[in-house]
């Protein structure tokens, strides 16, 4: 009993070490799961990204999609009692019944910030992610605290700041509910995968490193069957491996995932993009745990695809992208002086580009 007790207690240890990801996934509905010989096609054939018209893209605006918001807008909804997963602070409300969404909130929470940031940033160079949008919100029913008061209430409370999520379309491609991917799976090339498959796989890693996406388990990945793409009820021919969850970046990753790390200047100013340069290590310091990237080794390849991409940016488009993120609200130093006075979008923009610097200046070994 006693081995038992050990053995229950170190999963769930695990578990929450890793952000909260059990090794158990919920079993979906018969004819909706792929086998695992469909995920692992699925994954070897799948693209993490597609081209667009980098100089032209609008941060400031952002992706122009159905249910978008536009930047600071009052988004009024009704509160809907329901069952919020992850630690950040969130409810669901509705514009309307059956049109649910989900709204994150708070001038401490770091997602509100980061996500925004490294969505549009993912977005605008042509990697999937779901999108954010930053608005203020008017929640009719909703307490002051929904995520630790989830109770209906009489009145109407206000959200400033507040991000909307706004998945992007398509189906789930799942053994279990949130099996998602893992990082080591994007090493698994099969030779129907898009034509430099290697190269954008690695610059993906090397992007998650340099906006220091820290919470990057399995279960915030999704393999995603865009719309149009669907074969029968789970087969796809062009699958995409997406991020699901950007919440904690923009500050320092670190071996436990706290939402004060997030949209750090101070953290992300100081953190390098290379680890080893000689070796081309990125440097993304998160908790050993199954599925998760950590410091990755990047190919000169993937360093010369990021670096073309990120070289397009202007600064006119890194200024709309820090400020539409609303990074004026947060302090400098949230881990350790929350009360520390903001940074100006100016001064991210040039720690930003300091970075893409060492992106673009370095070469790795062929």
């Amino acid at each position: 009993m006693n081995a038992m007790r050990v053995g229950v207690a170190s999963v769930i240890a695990l578990a929450l070490a890793g952000g909260g990801c059990a090794f158990i996934k919920e079993p979906l509905p018969p004819g909706e799961a792929l086998s695992e010989q469909e995920r692992k096609d699925a994954i070897r054939r799948a693209s993490v990204w597609s081209p667009t018209q980098i100089p032209s893209v609008d941060f400031r605006t952002g992706p122009k999609v159905e249910g978008g918001f536009a930047p600071n807008q009052w988004v009024t909804c009704d509160y809907k009692e329901k069952e919020m997963s992850g630690t950040s602070p969130k409810f669901t409300c509705e514009t309307s019944p059956g049109q649910e969404m989900k709204v994150k909130y708070g001038s401490s929470n770091a997602e509100i910030f980061g996500e925004v940031l490294a969505s549009r940033l993912f977005w605008g160079l042509g990697f999937a992610a779901d999108r954010m949008f930053p608005v203020r919100v008017r929640c009719r029913g909703c307490s002051a605290d929904p995520e630790h008061v989830p109770k209906r209430t009489n009145g109407t409370q206000e959200f400033d700041p507040a991000v909307i999520e706004r998945r992007l379309p398509g189906r789930l491609m799942e053994t279990a509910v949130d099996s998602g991917w893992s990082w080591s799976e994007l090493d698994d090339i099969g030779p129907e995968s898009p034509k430099g498959a290697r190269a954008q796989r690695d610059a993906l890693k090397l992007l998650a490193a340099f906006i220091q996406h820290s919470d990057n388990k399995p279960s915030n990945q999704r393999i995603l069957c865009p719309e149009g793409q669907e074969v029968g009820k789970t087969g796809c021919r062009a699958p995409v491996l997406m991020i699901h969850d950007l919440g904690i970046t923009f500050g320092a990753a670190a071996l436990m995932n706290q939402n004060k790390n997030g949209a750090s200047f101070v953290n992300w100013s100081e953190v390098p993009v290379w680890k080893d340069p000689a070796t081309c290590v990125a440097q993304l310091e998160t908790r050993p745990f199954p599925g998760k990237l950590r410091d990755p080794q990047i190919s000169e390849a993937g360093r010369a695809f990021l670096a073309g991409l990120l070289v397009q940016l202007t600064d006119a488009q890194l200024r709309d992208l820090f400020e539409v993120a609303r990074v004026t609200r947060r302090s400098t130093d949230p881990s350790d002086n929350p009360d520390a006075p903001p940074a100006t979008v100016d001064e991210w923009v040039n720690v930003f580009k300091l970075k893409r610097t060492q992106i673009v200046g370095h070469h790795c070994p062929k």
